[in-house]
């Protein structure tokens, strides 16, 4: 356990994980310094879960009630380096190529392409950290998730396409930037209208 304590101080998380993270990190000392075993050290305990994620179950409400849950921590949210946003976008983000039907277009199919990383809307403000950091793209709402989307051409040419360049996404990922950047390569040159 106390790897995993060293790691994530040495490297900490940006989103709403690192309020989590805390609040774990609490847990671990409580538990290692045997005050679980206590009925304050239980409660103290009960009140880190209640401040964490998703907060106390139905039962743990009834098994404790009057539980106050403590102040949740919560994280910088600046992007700390490109390689930290490209092993994000390895497991939260997508690259999408879009064939729509169009009546206003000569083969009636329009080509589009975006690119996409959706959270929970917990993480709105890293969201918008994204934006600023790439200098591109938006924040779309549904329900309780939010998607940071780029889907002006330029966009994708100037600044999505360099980035990862510059900064290779490794893993299955990849092949779908391969196609991604394939697809740009087309409609840069006019031949998806063809």
């Amino acid at each position: 356990m106390k790897l995993i304590i060293d790691f994530f101080d040495k490297y900490p998380l940006i989103t709403q994980k690192y309020g989590d993270y805390i609040l774990f990190r609490e847990a671990y000392e409580l538990m290692k310094d045997k005050q679980h075993l206590t009925k304050d050290g239980l409660l103290k305990l009960v009140a880190l879960k209640a401040s964490s994620n998703w907060g106390l179950n139905l039962d743990l409400k009834e098994a404790f009630p009057g539980i106050v849950p403590i102040y949740r921590a919560h994280a910088d949210n600046k992007i700390p380096s490109p390689e930290w946003l490209l092993g994000f976008v390895s497991g939260e983000g997508n690259f999408q190529i879009r064939l729509m039907n169009s009546s206003t277009h000569k083969l009636g199919y329009q080509v589009g392409l975006r690119f996409q990383i959706t959270q929970h809307s917990k993480d709105k403000l890293l969201m918008e950290s994204i934006v600023n950091y790439l200098e591109c793209g938006y924040l779309s709402a549904r329900d309780d998730i939010i998607d940071f989307q780029v889907t002006k051409f330029n966009d994708i040419i100037e600044k999505i396409i360099p980035f990862f360049d510059k900064y290779p996404i490794l893993g299955i990922k990849s092949q779908d930037n391969s196609d991604f950047k394939l697809v740009a390569s087309i409609m840069r040159s006019k031949k998806h209208l063809i």
